[in-house]
């Protein structure tokens, strides 16, 4: 059986429609025309309000204040508001007409009132993003986002005008309607569960400054590698290198390892880490001629001096042990390639002095023996970066031979094609 419904809400709008017929049949012409004319009046008070009173006021706070016409946010917040006054015309000329019964008329002021509610809502809401327009101008905003402060301001200002208008319209307390709100509450924090997370990681964002408008981040989980241009309550917007951009949820930047290079951008520099691999088998002693030979470098002037005063103290500290080669001390090609880079890279224009330098040698591999550079330059724009990273080893790479050494590399077509060549003829030539 099914179960019956309300009588008192049945009867009260049965007994609304019977009271607004009678009214109507009392007088219908003067009723119908009555009501035209009130909706011509609103729409008479809402021209000269945002046609007239609205313009005028836009020029007063033009000259006032410069940024006025910038800020679309204002406009709508004043446009919203201006809504008000055909709406309070519509409901004063109701109340006025002669005869209306007082369910009728409560009827439309309960509507009226839900309008000016829901207006005044939306001008607080057009004004928030105003104030976030105004301050995303300042020089600090990027530091400290209020954006997403902001919308939970916004999500909460829309859920209590929802109550007051729904109150409004069925004539009860908001009281009665926050009664029930505990027995929602489970399903309230389901529908707002990704809010309130990523609310909770907006603050920590904020307030441990893990992540600001303009930083470079990388977020490999994401596939984001690139400029953070908009943080917000729920998402944040990495515009990628290649131009497209990823948007994910604030709590993914909590949840997800990422890389933020603020730190490198802020301290001037940006790391080069690189090795040449050199061919082990090119690395040998330097012979009287070809250390006479480097001697040419300014660079290697004063390093090969107090290295020859250095081994020839330690050979003589041998005696008699020394006379023999394989005793004694010798500069090698190597060390002396990595003291002509470290005094290079002391003595370029573009890598920072003032941070860490090193040249290295790295385990031995397959593919050669690794010698590392490890320097800064003194730019953190990507591609002065990689000019100055490209100038770098095109010098190290062309002055190579100059040391004797060479570089790695895989054995080519043209390699093979070469001793494919020379094969037949040194067979040709017989023994030696």
């Amino acid at each position: 059986m099914k179960p019956s419904p309300d009588p008192t809400f049945a009867e009260s709008t049965s007994q609304v429609i019977r009271t607004s017929a009678e009214w109507i049949a009392s007088d219908p012409l003067l009723i119908l025309a009555a009501l035209p004319a009130i909706f011509a009046a609103a729409w008479l008070g809402n021209l000269i309000v945002k046609r007239l009173i609205l313009r005028w006021l836009g020029k007063m706070l033009g000259l006032v204040w410069h940024h006025w016409n910038d800020n679309r946010h204002l406009h709508k917040a004043i446009r919203r508001l201006a809504n008000i006054c055909p709406v309070l015309i519509i409901m004063i000329g109701v109340d006025l007409l002669p005869g209306i019964p007082e369910n009728t008329a409560a009827i439309f002021d309960n509507i009226c009132i839900a309008l000016i509610t829901l207006f005044i809502a939306l001008t607080f809401a057009n004004s928030v993003d105003a104030l976030n327009q105004v301050y995303e101008k300042r020089p600090h905003a990027r530091e400290k986002p209020i954006k997403g402060y902001l919308q939970l301001f916004k999500i909460v200002l829309f859920i209590v005008t929802a109550i007051l208008i729904i109150s409004v319209l069925i004539s009860r307390s908001p009281i009665y309607l926050l009664s029930g709100v505990g027995a929602v509450t489970a399903v309230v924090m389901l529908i707002f569960q990704d809010t309130i997370l990523s609310m909770v990681a907006s603050v920590q964002i904020s307030s441990g400054n893990l992540v600001r408008i303009g930083d470079w981040i990388e977020v490999p989980n994401l596939n984001a590698d690139g400029d953070v241009i908009d943080i917000a309550l729920h998402t944040v917007k990495v515009q990628n290198w290649d131009k497209t951009i990823t948007t994910f949820p604030t709590r993914r930047l909590i949840t997800d390892p990422f890389k933020n290079w603020r730190g490198m951008r802020e301290s001037g520099g940006r790391r080069i880490k690189r090795p040449i691999y050199l061919d082990q088998g090119s690395i040998h002693f330097l012979t009287p001629e070809e250390t006479e030979r480097l001697r040419r470098f300014s660079l290697l002037h004063g390093y090969l001096e107090e290295k020859e005063e250095e081994i020839a103290e330690w050979n003589r500290q041998l005696g008699s042990q020394g006379k023999a080669e394989i005793n004694r001390r010798r500069i090698t090609n190597i060390g002396t390639f990595r003291a002509y880079v470290m005094r290079y890279l002391k003595s370029h224009p573009r890598i920072h002095q003032g941070m860490t330098m090193l040249v290295r040698q790295l385990n031995p591999t397959p593919n050669g023996l690794p010698l590392e550079i490890y320097c800064f330059t003194n730019t953190v724009l990507w591609a002065g970066y990689e000019d100055a990273q490209s100038d770098l080893f095109d010098h190290l790479l062309a002055i190579l031979p100059e040391f004797g050494l060479r570089v790695f590399q895989n054995p080519s077509g043209d390699d093979f094609r070469k001793l494919a060549v020379t094969g037949p003829a040194a067979e040709s030539a017989g023994p030696v």
